[in-house]
């Protein structure tokens, strides 16, 4: 685990240079476009939009019994925006060092910097399009104390991108056909989460497959607090920990064994 503390301080003492290659990185996303910084927010915001628009105003779908809301849309958006901020962090993290490739042979930086860097990106403009539906939901429950369970579930959410990512940053560089792979796994992986669907409409017998998605337990999480106003069942914060801990110790033996051959990969 000394692996593992050791990059977080390297992060903690470049901290300010960390500041600066993500505000580059959030700029880059825009760079050329005509609406400039609004871009990156407007892209994940209308996708939301449309979902509403789509399913509660146009066709007026409903979920049956045992949904925690019957609104199609309102069901849709609380479970697909934390899922596209988790696939924008991890797909960006991924490459981040391949794509870093050039500077690490030049310079003795820590490489992850810049997978740090991409992932505070992403959360610079997921975080707060997930204040902002926080927001628009409260009516639907009052504002109750449950809220505050949104501050703990976006921590853990950053933390599971971070370590995430890393690892598949590592496993890229080492191979390149991780990066398809896990494309795909992405493009997949929102069937195998209750985002489109309520966890209790899955067959039960075949629900353990729903918990290999390590967005499921968070994807209920903002679900109970969003959509019933309750604070989270104890599963949604062991298995989001126990996800965690399994990719710190992944991360540890990898970074272990890369650590004299990772740049040369690049």
């Amino acid at each position: 685990m000394m692996t593992v503390a050791n990059e977080l301080h390297s992060v903690w003492n470049a901290r300010a240079l960390v500041w600066v290659l993500t505000r580059r990185e959030v700029a880059s996303r825009h760079a050329g476009t005509a609406v400039g910084v609004l871009w990156p927010y407007l892209q994940p915001l209308l996708t939301v939009a449309a979902y509403y628009l789509v399913f509660d105003v146009v066709f007026r779908m409903r979920l049956g019994e045992g949904a925690p809301t019957h609104a199609v849309g309102t069901f849709l958006v609380v479970g697909a925006l934390p899922w596209m901020a988790f696939c924008d962090a991890v797909q960006r993290g991924m490459t981040s060092l391949i794509d870093a490739g050039g500077l690490l042979h030049k310079n003795p930086l820590p490489p992850v910097l810049f997978t740090t860097r991409a992932v505070l990106a992403s959360a610079l403009i997921y975080g707060p399009l997930l204040l902002l539906v926080a927001l628009a939901y409260v009516p639907a429950h009052g504002l109750r104390p449950a809220v505050l369970a949104l501050v703990p579930l976006l921590g853990l959410q950053l933390a599971l991108c971070l370590v995430l990512a890393y690892v598949l940053a590592i496993l890229a560089a080492a191979l390149r056909d991780v990066v398809q792979l896990v494309g795909f796994l992405l493009s997949v992986g929102i069937y195998l989460s209750p985002i489109l669907f309520p966890l209790s409409l899955f067959p039960e017998n075949w629900r353990w497959v729903l918990w290999l998605n390590p967005m499921t337990g968070l994807v209920q999480g903002y679900q109970q607090v969003l959509l019933q106003g309750a604070w989270p069942p104890a599963s949604v914060w062991w298995v989001s920990l126990a996800w965690l801990a399994l990719l710190v110790l992944a991360l540890n033996a990898l970074v272990a064994r890369s650590r004299d051959q990772l740049v040369d990969w690049l």
